[in-house]
């Protein structure tokens, strides 16, 4: 009896030790490789960009939101919204922004009950519709945090960049599910910037994430994932992204804010989908994400 709970307690502590270890590589490697990041100066070069929202019945939040994208502080760029089969009044708020803003473009996708489509296919339509080489995504429930978000995120392309990878948040609101969807996207930051920054990239955001519109079509644009759900933005990154051709923005100017779930089922679902597009993920990656989260599920216990 002795013997095995000698045993029992020696597995458990070596269990424990493994996981602990595993942790403090995590954020000693990755995580604070965050914080101790210094930006570099970036371009001062206004290389012209072409910013990228899809929207389907999103009337609403283009109003609220749109107007931080079409009055950012920078000399040469245009704001493509798709419209993506909206039925509400998309098409109206858009028409209204246009006699406005003369740097803003529309393209639309109408309703075809013969032809069913994902995001990527909308996302596609602005790809093509794009004048400049520098593509900026973002989502249509999404604000800049700053007039200078483009600045930010086109300063850091240089002829080696294919991508820039930024931050969106979420704005803050009441509740409980608010300040678990607010840290948990925070954790999901430190993790795929971290990583970037030890020139590891394996995911970006769209609802802010910059890349070349070259080498979107050089690489046969979403390819053999263009029937998954979501993966618009990640899978993309993480098919192409490399050490030497991914650069981060993160300063608080290049901030964008999103609309969060307001209910639990909302964000669960929202999850659900997220997670389609892991078994798409490089070996390696997949390796990476799940060691992280067991490894502190067996830390706590």
């Amino acid at each position: 009896m002795i013997y095995q709970g000698n045993l029992i307690l020696s597995v458990v502590f070596s269990v424990f030790a493994l996981s602990t270890a595993v942790q403090v590589f995590f954020y000693l490697r990755y995580y604070l490789a965050v914080s101790l990041y210094k930006h570099p100066a970036g371009s001062t070069d206004k290389k012209p960009v072409s910013v990228i929202i899809c929207a389907r019945n999103e009337a609403e939040n283009l109003r609220k939101y749109l107007p931080s994208v079409l009055e950012q502080n920078y000399p040469d760029y245009e704001v493509i919204v798709v419209n993506d089969c909206s039925e509400d009044d998309t098409y109206a708020v858009l028409g209204n922004f246009l006699h406005k803003y003369p740097h803003l473009k529309t393209s639309t996708i109408s309703k075809d009950p013969r032809f069913t489509h994902n995001k990527k296919f909308a996302q596609f339509i602005g790809i093509k519709a794009a004048g400049n080489d520098i593509l900026l995504f973002t989502d249509s429930d999404c604000g800049a945090e700053s007039e200078y978000w483009v600045e930010r995120m086109a300063s850091q392309f240089n002829d080696k960049t294919d991508f820039v990878l930024g931050y969106g948040g979420y704005f803050k609101t009441k509740g409980l599910l608010n300040r678990y969807i607010r840290y948990d996207t925070f954790t999901i930051a430190l993790q795929y910037l971290g990583m970037a920054v030890r020139s590891a990239p394996y995911m970006g955001v769209g609802r802010n994430l910059a890349y070349r519109r070259s080498l979107f079509f050089e690489k046969k644009g979403f390819g053999t994932h263009t029937h998954v759900l979501s993966g618009d933005d990640d899978l993309f990154v993480n098919s192409n992204a490399k050490g030497t051709n991914t650069c981060v923005e993160f300063r608080k100017e290049a901030h964008t804010r999103s609309v969060p779930c307001s209910t639990v089922k909302e964000w669960i679902k929202q999850k659900k989908r997220h997670f389609t597009t892991a078994p798409y993920y490089k070996l390696r990656d997949k390796f990476r994400l799940i060691t992280e989260p067991v490894s502190r599920v067996l830390f706590y216990i």
